[in-house]
């Protein structure tokens, strides 16, 4: 055989080698591990995400008491900040994960988390999936008999290997074992008899591997055999969610969606995934890895390196790419211990416009301890994302059902629509003046119906928001509803409470069908537009109706089914906001008819 002929049978043995390790790493390691475009859980759609997860939560990581939670939801009502849900964070129990609550820090926990319910709040807990021999923070620090009930049953997946991670050290309950399943919901039924809605579940499934020496073997034993670390997240997310409804039909997890560059196919699988936040940012504008917000060396509590809110706008960019329906960030960052001021306002204000609006972490979340225009702004757009809950359960609905989802990345640095009517340009710098790329078409700005941008090709400009307004436009021919409770967006007052408000840019024949939260069917409003007027329609209404017209001018005449609404009385209209406010008082179908 000739030298060329040998050169040329090593090359095929090398190459078919490659190939082979290449595959062996692809099924064995990559695929399990990270997830590829064929993952199931890409596949599925979101949950029925209830209405009461849309509102407004309040949390703070750094004195976890009873005391403490009653303290912030009295100022915020004293203040009139909506809040709807409570969310406990570590560490409130004995150990982690032994669902015995703390009652030093939670004196009669039955009465009190009753109460928060019958004072119309929703409670959410912390958890993770660790059974642990060691818990950093709580008051039994040293829990190898809890750890050993588990173990010395075979309920611990890895033959009971221990791990550490970021609360101590302990054991990954197997969720593939009838028997370990049995003996954790029996723990976990403490805390459904006392009526809570929800997990928070953190991140450590991603812990799940076997230490081969230095490298991590993404796989352990279980009661079914080898389990996958991306088979066991789904576990993890999937059999808790499904537990919990079985206990609460509006019981919701929120869980991880994107987190950086950890498991791009997202943690949570879609179809477990009602609620979902970003991962752990600093007080901080830019993402320096490394650095606390006050300059010192520092380190995410889960990960390694901290990172500011542009990293959390590209995580939740990245999540509503796959398709994750109601997503969020810690409200000014998880971490630090100081919040600058600007910062604060402009997370909010992004939080706004994202699904769940989750206002808390280390620093000071009592408002009226800081400045007073953080105060008034941040109270401002609370209730603007409240208001607009029924815009966003709609794409709850239509999400589940395998159509729109709530947001959808766009052209332009970090852009968004936040459902089909609103276009939104998140803060990232600390810089009143922002650069903007708006769609082909007529946009109005959200905050003056007298700035008006029009093309028809993406149109980019740059421009000043002050701190009380955010770079929103809202494109012609939206209808958005409503629900108004307060004058502080300028969409209404108190007035408008018992009925649904519907905001309306005329110029573009549309339909809109509101899928109503409190769940009694769906109402919808078509608009057609003529030179002369503009004609909505309205089908299978269930409240009384306010409608918030853009006109250029005073109409010559408004009529509904015909009979003529009288002027002031049933209708005004605004000159300096370009406005109209018409009143449909009684709960009636018909044609709202607009002659101009």
């Amino acid at each position: 055989m000739t030298f060329n002929k040998k050169a040329g049978r090593w090359k095929k043995i090398l190459l078919g080698t490659a190939i082979i390790l290449f595959l062996v790493y692809y099924f064995w390691f990559a695929y399990p591990f990270r997830g590829m475009f064929f993952n199931q859980q890409r596949h599925a759609n979101p949950p029925l995400t209830p209405a009461w997860a849309l509102e407004c939560w309040l949390w703070e990581d750094d004195v976890n008491t009873a005391e403490r939670a009653d303290t912030l939801l009295n100022g915020y009502a004293k203040f009139d900040i909506p809040v709807r849900t409570i969310l406990i964070d570590s560490p409130w129990s004995l150990r982690y994960n032994d669902y015995e609550i703390d009652t030093l820090k939670y004196p009669n926990p039955k009465k009190w988390f009753l109460g928060l319910q019958g004072r119309g709040y929703r409670v959410v807990c912390w958890i993770t999936n660790m059974v642990n021999s060691y818990s950093k923070s709580t008051r039994i620090r040293e829990s190898e008999d809890f750890f050993r009930q588990a173990f010395d049953k075979g309920y611990l997946a890895g033959h009971g290997e221990k791990n550490k991670w970021w609360q101590g050290e302990g054991g990954f309950i197997d969720y593939s074992n009838p028997e370990a399943m049995k003996w954790w919901r029996e723990r976990q039924q403490t805390m459904f008899d006392l009526g809570i809605d929800g997990w928070k579940l953190d991140g450590t499934a991603t812990l799940f591997y076997t230490m081969l020496g230095p490298i991590p073997f993404p796989y352990k034993s279980t009661k079914s055999g080898l389990m996958s670390t991306r088979t066991y997240m789904d576990h993890y997310y999937r059999d808790e969610y499904q537990h919990g409804l079985t206990q609460n039909p509006e019981f919701i997890t929120l869980a991880r969606s994107i987190d950086r560059w950890y498991h791009p196919e997202g943690f949570a699988p879609l179809d477990a995934a009602p609620v979902t936040w970003v991962g752990d940012q600093i007080h901080a504008w830019e993402s320096k890895p490394g650095m606390t917000a006050e300059g010192k060396q520092a380190k995410d509590l889960a990960f390694g390196g901290v990172e500011g809110i542009e990293a959390a706008i590209r995580s939740i960019l990245a999540a509503a790419k796959l398709r994750y329906n109601v997503i969020g960030s810690d409200v000014a960052g998880f971490s630090g211990n100081t919040i600058p001021p600007r910062l604060y306002t402009r997370w909010t204000q992004l939080s706004t416009f994202c699904g769940l609006f989750l206002n808390g972490g280390h620093g000071e979340r009592a408002l009226w301890h800081r400045t007073p225009q953080e105060l008034e702004v941040i109270r401002k757009f609370s209730w603007l994302h409240t208001e607009l809950v029924p815009y966003m359960y709609s794409y709850v609905v239509t999400g589940h059902e395998g159509g729109r989802v709530l947001q959808k990345p766009i052209d332009g640095k970090y852009q968004y629509m936040f459902g089909e009517d609103f276009a939104v340009t998140p803060v990232y710098r600390d810089d009143l003046k922002c650069a903007v790329t708006l769609p082909a078409g007529k946009w109005y700005y959200f905050f003056n119906d007298k700035m008006v941008v029009e093309g028809k090709n993406p149109t980019t400009f740059e421009k000043e928001y002050p701190l009380d307004e955010y770079p929103v436009y809202i494109r012609e021919g939206a209808i958005v509803p409503l629900n108004v409770e307060r004058s502080y967006t300028g969409l209404g007052s108190e007035a408008n409470k018992g009925s649904l408000t519907w905001l309306i840019y005329p110029g573009v024949d549309n339909k809109f069908t509101v899928h109503n939260p409190d769940k009694t069917g769906s109402s919808t409003v078509s608009m057609n537009n003529f030179p002369d007027r503009v004609e909505l329609i309205l089908k299978e209404m269930k409240k009384p109706s306010i409608f918030n017209v853009h006109l250029e001018k005073k109409p010559v005449k408004i009529s509904f089914n015909g009979v003529e609404l009288a002027d002031s009385e049933d209708y005004q209209y605004d000159a300096q906001k370009l406005r109209l406010i018409a009143r449909i008082k009684e709960v009636k179908d018909g044609v709202l008819l607009i002659s101009r």
